[in-house]
């Protein structure tokens, strides 16, 4: 495959890192498509059927981990690679569990964009072996151990912040003070995600 010839989907809700890798894709002479979450990701998979998935994993609606399960799981798309670029999903557990479910390469943010561009370079050339789609419900449970940990350690963060905000109630650390504003935001998201995980769970426990 070469440049031009087919899409890239970046699925992206930050509009900064968005317009980043979409205007560094496109001056190397890639065809871009953008999404800003996992459902409109799969709409534009059917649409456009792109050569190559780059997204992120912490967004809402529909996040990278359930993007990457349902591209794999569906004959028509099993075969697309999924790049994840994550500043969240970090640990060696987070990557094994991205690889055990279909992810193709894993970035940790901020993205090296000489190595991303190299990254893609190559996906474009060898594309991706055969994928075998992952147990529905392993997939879900293993999902729900990794939000659990996500979540611990968003309410550690929240608590420790809150806690230097009140000590220091005079002093406005505007950094701080985004720091905890993002990461509510993110321990929301992570308890969104697993209700609608548990909801799964539960469906295949009533079905067996």
């Amino acid at each position: 495959m070469n440049a031009g010839t087919d899409y890239l989907l970046i699925v992206e809700d930050d509009p900064d890192i968005l317009k980043l890798l979409d205007a560094t894709l496109t001056f190397r002479g890639y065809r871009v498509i953008t999404a800003k979450n996992g459902k409109e990701a799969l709409e534009a998979i059917h649409v456009k059927h792109p050569a190559i998935v780059i997204t992120d994993i912490m967004m809402p609606t529909l996040d990278g981990f359930g993007l990457v399960h349902r591209i794999r799981i569906n004959p028509e798309t099993r075969e697309i690679p999924v790049v994840f670029i994550t500043a969240t999903y970090v640990t060696r557990e987070d990557r094994e569990f991205a690889l055990s479910i279909g992810a193709t390469r894993f970035i940790q943010k901020p993205v090296d964009l000489e190595k991303f561009l190299a990254i893609i370079a190559e996906l474009m050339d060898q594309g991706l072996p055969d994928i075998k789609p992952f147990n529905e419900f392993d997939f879900y449970k293993e999902y729900r151990r990794r939000l659990q940990a996500k979540l611990d350690e968003k309410m550690k963060q929240i608590a420790r912040e809150e806690h230097l905000l009140g000590t220091d109630a005079d002093k406005e650390d505007q950094s701080l003070q985004v720091s905890l504003r993002q990461a509510i935001r993110e321990r929301n998201e992570l308890k969104l995600l697993l209700e609608q995980i548990h909801q799964q769970l539960e469906k295949y426990a009533k079905s067996e």
